[in-house]
């Protein structure tokens, strides 16, 4: 069983792990956390979290281990992230390590996330890997369409 809950100050490190996780690079090519978060492209995904428009959940397993979470931030058209849409858009990211894989973790914290954010949000976008065929399914169950293909990513939009 798990339990998803607001993420605390004190789990901002295990925020930028599931960040890591998200980003789809083969494993044997994936730089180290700290090399590939604080590139460029990816700083703007977790500098100053915290600000409008930041929203963190986080899954706990009964002993209160994280192993997943799920997130969104709003961007600008001058930093814009991979699956920008808009300014009033959030950008939507999740991971989950992978022991807790496969047993419907994914699919409650989207179902979560997406509840919560209805009332603030008429839409919410994400930028998926072509090759993460999981992933596009999940987003499609929720109703997530594509909107723009560019490269190996795939943006999609869910109004």
């Amino acid at each position: 069983m798990f339990e998803i809950r607001y993420l605390a100050e004190n789990e901002k490190d295990f925020l930028l792990e599931m960040l890591y996780e998200s980003i789809y690079i083969e494993k044997e090519k994936k730089p180290p956390i700290n090399e590939l978060l604080n590139t460029n492209e990816l700083k703007k995904y977790h500098q100053n979290w915290g600000r409008k428009g930041d929203r963190a959940l986080i899954a706990v397993d009964n002993k209160g281990t994280p192993v997943g979470a799920v997130w969104h931030r709003l961007f600008n058209i001058k930093e814009r992230g991979y699956g920008y849409v808009n300014d009033t858009t959030p950008e939507l990211g999740i991971a989950v390590i992978k022991e807790a894989r496969g047993k419907g973790l994914g699919t409650k914290l989207m179902y979560t996330i997406i509840e919560q954010s209805k009332n603030d949000y008429s839409a919410l976008s994400l930028s998926v890997d072509v090759k993460n065929t999981d992933a596009v399914n999940l987003y499609h169950k929720f109703g997530f369409v594509e909107v723009k293909k560019e490269g190996n990513s795939i943006t999609m939009l869910l109004k």
